[in-house]
């Protein structure tokens, strides 16, 4: 482990399209101590292409190269491979304000927390804003988590000096295993902190799970039941509760 050094977490499947504007996101950040680790999850437009035009100009970033094995897999990989103190996971639509990482890690140092989030914009498939944003809660515990996960990958940061890597649940098969990843964090240590300032733009695209709410809500109630383990009763209740939370944040 390198001290200091954040380890971002990019995995890419024909992500052409926005890859270039997610790299430029990261090279523009005020705190400089980073890799870029980008998993090409087996592309078949020019992804690669493009990340390697990068890779020729800044050694920071990196690049593996693996067949088709999904998110969980492709980001797995990447922890794997990463050798900072801080873990970062950023997708390859989604945007960091030039000072996401100088002001999440001070957040960090100042709460002693093993994980902050942030408030972010949400933007469209053309870089436009759309609704309002979404804000961090300003305490999140596992007792919150059971309901729906508050922490968007492009916000979260974890410390891994107290313990260790985490990793991504393959055996979810794709049923919210981000959800899955933040929820371990935050167990941890029973708290995350989110920071109200806004420092990153989430790509909501129209085929993505966001995006299909029939999918999402499936999912959702699938990671209640297998993931939690809780009874038909219980998670059904809680997914009412989540539902009602997202209609405020879609409002």
């Amino acid at each position: 482990m390198k001290t200091g050094l954040v380890s971002i977490i990019t995995p890419c499947y024909n992500g052409a399209k926005y890859i270039g504007e997610t790299i430029n996101s990261v090279i523009k950040q005020t705190y400089q101590d980073w890799e870029m680790i980008i998993i090409d999850d087996g592309s078949k437009d020019n992804s690669v292409e493009i990340i390697n035009e990068f890779l020729s100009k800044d050694s920071r970033i990196k690049l593996i190269r693996q067949e088709n094995a999904g998110s969980a897999a492709a980001r797995n990989n990447g922890i794997k491979n990463a050798e900072g103190q801080y873990i970062a996971l950023l997708d390859a639509d989604d945007l960091w304000h030039s000072d996401f990482l100088e002001t999440q890690i001070a957040y960090m140092k100042e709460k002693d927390a093993v994980c902050v989030f942030c408030s972010y914009k949400r933007i469209n498939e053309n870089s436009e804003e759309i609704l309002r944003p979404t804000y961090a809660k300003k305490i999140v515990t596992i007792k919150d988590m059971k309901v729906m996960n508050y922490i968007g990958c492009l916000s979260g940061l974890y410390d891994t000096t107290r313990h260790g890597k985490i990793y991504l649940k393959e055996s979810l098969k794709s049923i919210r295993d981000d959800y899955a990843y933040w929820y371990d964090i935050v167990s941890l240590e029973n708290a995350a902190y989110g920071n109200p300032e806004v420092l990153a733009d989430y790509r909501v695209l129209t085929n993505s799970t966001t995006g299909n709410k029939k999918k999402l809500i499936k999912k959702q109630y699938q990671f209640y039941r297998t993931y939690l383990k809780e009874n038909c009763i219980v998670a059904s209740i809680n997914l009412i509760r989540w539902g009602i939370a997202g209609l405020q944040k879609f409002s």
